[in-house]
């Protein structure tokens, strides 16, 4: 057989994008493996997202990230979604399957890997999000499918926190109540996991962390953070000064760039080599 000389392509669209560290991961993890993949992080603008697409398929590239501000425009050009990315109505990655495009989420699928890594199920829990963005809609979501029993959302703005409440008891008849947070809330005590899905804490606004009354944080409770730069955030630390179990956003990130690696691949991903790769990026190694 002759050799090959065309790489197999993925990548991310995205604007902006420049800032965007996925490429650095997943290429690591490529040539970890063997593969012969590149990862190409264009900047599209909302405009050009229907001709992006197409590349996609004129391209025959085997997939794409979908970042800010395409994730939920793009799901007009695909041909099927993942149940979990119909109910959040938005998509952070695409695998072209045969000229056919497949819509995934796989933030809270990432979210969802690095609590079993640590052997905790959300199943009979009772889970609190902090915010109702992109990240607490894929978090919240894939949480109730996945068994938990109660699901608080704390959010400052009332109709975006109302209505992923109501779209988590409607679609996954998960039981749901929505809190106005608009002064230091208390996280509730039956709260079994803490998650913060702001962008509260991340870099360069690393001094900051969620108005919430922190010693309502027991020991009892495991504290979860989507905040990768700095992974070890005021609010990790906050959580960790009350004796909570904590999990940084470092782990949640590459768990879900390894779910992208495979489901382009269909190789296992190599998620320790990711996660020192993210390490030496963000020089924390």
């Amino acid at each position: 057989m002759s050799k090959c000389y065309r790489s197999k392509l993925v990548g991310a669209f995205g604007c902006p994008i420049d800032e965007n560290p996925t490429g650095v991961m997943e290429e690591a993890a490529f040539k970890a493996k063997g593969l012969d993949y590149r990862y190409l992080t264009v900047k599209v603008e909302k405009e050009d997202l229907e001709d992006a697409i197409k590349a996609v398929k004129a391209f025959q590239m085997k997939g794409i990230n979908i970042t800010i501000p395409h994730k939920v425009e793009v799901l007009k050009y695909l041909d099927q979604l993942s149940e979990a990315a119909e109910i959040i109505g938005a998509v952070n990655m695409i695998v072209n399957q045969d000229g056919k495009l497949y819509g995934e989420n796989t933030d809270g699928k990432g979210y969802l890997k690095s609590l079993t890594d640590r052997g905790i199920s959300v199943d009979g829990k009772t889970i609190t999000v902090l915010g109702a963005g992109g990240a607490a809609r894929a978090i919240s979501v894939e949480c109730a499918l996945a068994g938990a029993k109660k699901i608080y959302i704390a959010n400052i703005e009332k109709e975006q926190g109302e209505e992923l409440t109501k779209l988590i008891r409607t679609k996954t008849g998960t039981e749901a109540e929505f809190i106005l947070w608009d002064t230091a809330i208390d996280v509730p005590e039956d709260t079994d996991i803490l998650s913060n899905a702001t962008s509260v804490g991340l870099f360069p606004h690393t001094d900051q962390k969620p108005d919430i009354n922190y010693d309502s944080i027991t020991s009892c409770m495991v504290v979860t953070d989507v905040i990768f730069n700095d992974p070890n955030s005021l609010f990790i630390r906050e959580a960790q000064k009350r004796g909570a179990e904590t999990i940084n956003g470092l782990g949640m990130l590459a768990n879900q760039g390894a779910l992208n690696f495979t489901m382009w691949t269909g190789v296992e991903a190599p998620v320790d080599v990711m996660v020192e790769t993210l390490r030496k990026e963000f020089q924390l190694a």
